[in-house]
């Protein structure tokens, strides 16, 4: 069983007040609660998969490209811009 110390330095990091009847009933089930974890520490795991999620949905990527296939399209569009270097629209800056 939790100490009234204890309790009162749990009660100072979590930032709050207790009274000395919350103190006696927290010290009861904060250590309801650490018996409890005990127990649950002393189960077999070992033969058991970690997983991360139980839903079986998975994420959905695609590969990063252009989406244009088509160069003579490409260099097209590319001329066509005001400003360009190399293979890239050129803009005015608008961050300093």
């Amino acid at each position: 069983m939790l100490s009234k110390e204890q309790v009162e330095h749990i009660a100072k990091l979590a930032r709050i007040e207790l009274t000395e009847k919350e103190k006696e009933k927290f010290s009861t089930e904060l250590s309801s609660i650490l018996d409890y974890i005990d127990k649950l520490n002393q189960a077999e795991t070992g033969k058991i998969a970690a997983i991360a999620q139980i839903t079986g949905l998975k994420n959905i990527s695609r590969n990063d490209d252009s989406g244009i296939k088509n160069q003579e399209l490409r260099e097209k569009i590319l001329k066509a811009a005001p400003s360009r270097k190399d293979d890239y629209f050129k803009v005015p800056k608008i961050l300093e």
